[in-house]
């Protein structure tokens, strides 16, 4: 009797829980029981087609974000629709709107009993093409680069500029495909970049290297606007050649490998130059002018100087000593970069102003200073240094001065530096010789006096200026009419000690003004030329 009285008991609070259950049931028909979450989504109390709508939401969302891969300054973008990306689990809005809601009335109690103790959470399950992935991957390759070294220019706005020094890529295929199915087994919906695991070869020339070069370590102008038409294109032409030379740490360079060879083909003018002590016309006159400039600039870098040639005689647009010539085969101006920072040389030669200018990292302390003196040690005196041509294509009496006499010169150049304006230390950088060059005079000899030819040839050989002077003024007497003369003298003239007068010498054609005239020669013998 006993046993049946609790069967009866158990039998009543089924009853009755049941009937709770259905009545609650019979409240909120075909939603999802309490404490049931997709992911981090609460959908307990969502209907079926609520639920089913918020994981399509879900499965769209990741469909539609973008993965890019990135490689250096390019990238490829895929969605995960275009990687195969599907909803898996299918079934999983059944399966989560069963909990608690079918079976039998004690499975059902006791299923909505455990998720009031504990929530059950599910997943949306993906599957993904792997051979997508592996492609995506794979189009990589394409951005797969060797070093670019980096280079300087002078932009128009007066300023250095940089371009290249970028490193060069290598794609890790297998790192970066793995990171790539890492960051897709999040399932994590928006857009993500994912950087591409790759191997980097840098340039020797970086972008961040080259960008410090902003300070001027030597600059120095000469005047060229006396030159020549021919002359200052060659000026101008073999400036150009130097212009935007980046040179590395210990690297040299070499004006003559620059800016030779001296021909027509590579942009030069035929322009007057020295030959033996002679004027001609030779293709690249005026080129030392060039390589002076650049040899002051160098001077005032505090470059190492590795080879240096004065010229044979002065020029006049820089200071004894403070020249540089170069001839192609027999002299060069070679410099170093003897800085632990690259340099870059910046050139230009606009109507009649050569400059160049060295930029680089001033390491040298703001307190220190220098300058260049040149100091003349010897000289000698051109007045009566001559030479005579004959021209055998001019009449006698053509007389024309081709060259004006220079200067034979020795000198020294010095380097004061300074320290908060003290002198510190006085450092000899170079000593020159220059050569005097006569006066050159171009005298006609063509007559058909034989005497007076011979003559001429006879004083022009003895470099005798005043004969050629008195023969072309009074021609060659014969014996007869030199007899005659001297009778008609000594009847004529008192009795006195007889002395030879020399016939006054024609008047020395004016020489050209020295500024109008053309300097600095490829043969290495060039000056200051005055030509008519």
């Amino acid at each position: 009797m006993h046993k049946k009285i609790l069967s009866g008991v158990w039998a009543a609070l089924a009853l009755s829980a049941g009937c709770i259950f259905l009545s609650c049931a019979s409240e909120q028909p075909d939603v999802i029981s309490s404490g049931v979450f997709i992911g981090d989504q609460d959908v307990g109390g969502m209907t079926v087609e609520e639920a089913e709508a918020y994981v399509k939401g879900e499965v769209k969302a990741l469909e539609d974000s973008v993965i890019t891969i990135q490689m250096g300054e390019d990238q490829v973008s895929a969605t995960w629709k275009d990687l195969g990306l599907k909803w898996k689990n299918t079934d999983l809005i059944d399966e989560v709107s069963q909990i608690g809601t079918t079976g039998n009335i004690v499975r059902r109690y006791k299923e909505q009993k455990d998720l009031q103790n504990q929530s059950s959470r599910y997943e949306i399950e993906y599957t993904m093409d792997e051979a997508a992935e592996e492609a995506l991957v794979e189009s990589c390759r394409e951005f797969n680069s060797e070093p670019v070294e980096g280079t300087a220019y002078m932009g128009e706005d007066g300023a250095l500029h940089v371009e290249g020094g970028t490193d060069g890529l290598t794609l890790d295929y297998d790192a970066t495909l793995a990171a790539l199915k890492q960051q897709i087994e999040t399932y994590t919906a928006g857009d993500v970049v994912l950087d591409a695991t790759v191997e980097r070869v840098s340039p020797v020339v970086t972008a961040e290297m080259l960008s410090r070069m902003t300070d001027v370590l030597g600059s120095a102008t000469t005047d060229y606007s006396a030159s020549s038409a021919g002359r200052a294109q060659n000026v101008q032409n073999g400036t150009s050649k130097i212009n935007g030379t980046l040179l590395l740490p210990g690297e040299s360079f070499s004006v003559t490998n620059a800016v030779a060879p001296f021909s027509a083909e590579n942009g030069y003018e035929l322009a007057p130059s020295y030959e033996s002590g002679q004027v001609v016309d030779s293709y690249g006159g005026g080129i030392c002018q060039v390589s002076t400039t650049l040899y002051n600039a160098v001077l005032k870098a505090e470059l190492q100087v590795d080879a240096r040639s004065n010229h044979t005689m002065l020029v006049n647009y820089v200071e004894p000593s403070k020249d540089a010539a170069i001839a192609e085969g027999l002299m060069d101006f070679v410099f170093t970069n003897s800085l632990e920072n690259p340099i870059f040389i910046s050139g230009s030669a606009y109507y009649g102003t050569l400059n160049f200018t060295i930029f680089g990292v001033e390491t040298r302390p703001a307190n220190r200073s220098i300058e260049f003196i040149s100091e003349t040690t010897s000289q000698t005196d051109p007045a009566t240094n001559v030479k005579l041509v004959a021209k055998t294509d001019q009449k006698v009496g053509y007389f024309y001065q081709a060259q004006s006499p220079h200067q034979g010169l020795t000198a020294v150049l010095w380097k004061n530096i300074y320290y908060d304006g003290v002198l510190s230390d006085t450092i000899q950088v170079n000593s020159s010789n220059y050569l005097a060059s006569p006066a050159i005079y171009e005298v006609g000899v063509v007559t058909d006096n034989q005497a007076l030819s011979s003559a001429l040839y006879t004083a022009i050989g003895q470099n005798n200026l005043q004969q050629v002077q008195t023969l072309m003024a009074n021609g060659v007497q014969t014996e007869t009419q030199a007899t005659e003369a001297t009778e008609a003298q000594q009847q004529t003239d008192p009795p006195q000690q007889q002395t030879d007068t020399p016939a006054q010498p024609l008047p020395e054609q004016t020489a050209p003004d020295p500024s109008a005239g053309v300097q600095n020669y490829v043969d290495g013998v060039d000056g200051e030329v005055l030509v008519g």
